[in-house]
């Protein structure tokens, strides 16, 4: 079956087959295990490729469940989260999360960073320093043009990059779902998911 046949099979819009198959050349996503893996991994990461950018669309109380005080303080929480006076401010919230001590890991220093680098593409690259390194990658200038990481191209080829360079080609051939989920996401949050959508995957692409 071919790419285009197969991303119709999984309900993935066509429109995808281009931006997705230079990836796979540029990565060398090469083998139906590692393409499964990659879709498999970037359509629950994307909505099945609908978002390109990340949502912070948080209730006030959600922000307080998933995020730590020193990224975002109670009464930040209030004030940007989404409350019944108000929606949220998604710029501020960005701001306060991948500020502070923790942005600066990131290599976020000026206090819009955390906004102008949230995360973009299929796996939702995040931080300036992620940005400067896909761009040097590529070269492309995303750390003064980061909206440009949203658009379907460098959405697809920021994940392939990310992909690379954490090693998942590798645990896709040994097919190690799970570490692959932790290296894209901290963790295993939503691993059923990601597995379903990795089996008819592979199923679609023979």
């Amino acid at each position: 079956m071919s790419l285009k046949d197969a991303l119709v099979t999984l309900g993935i819009d066509p429109k995808w087959e281009e931006p997705l198959q230079a990836a796979f050349d540029k990565y060398d996503i090469s083998t139906p295990k590692r393409q499964a893996a990659f879709i498999g991994q970037c359509a629950h990461e994307s909505n099945n490729f609908h978002n390109l950018e990340e949502n912070l669309n948080y209730k006030a109380e959600a922000l307080r469940a998933l995020f730590s005080k020193s990224r975002i303080s109670d009464e930040d929480c209030q004030k940007y989260g989404r409350t019944a006076d108000h929606p949220a401010n998604q710029e501020a919230i960005a701001n306060c999360i991948y500020g502070g001590d923790f942005g600066r890991k990131m290599g976020n220093t000026e206090k819009t960073d955390g906004w102008a680098f949230h995360g973009r593409g299929w796996i939702q690259l995040t931080g300036r320093d992620n940005y400067d390194r896909f761009g040097k990658a590529v070269g492309i200038d995303f750390t003064n043009q980061p909206h440009l990481l949203a658009e379907p191209n460098y959405a697809a080829l920021s994940a392939a990059w990310f992909w690379n360079k954490h090693g998942l080609n590798e645990l896709a051939d040994a097919q190690e779902h799970g570490m692959i989920t932790k290296r894209i996401n901290g963790g295993t949050l939503g691993l059923d998911d990601r597995l379903q959508k990795t089996t008819k995957a592979l199923a679609a692409l023979g």
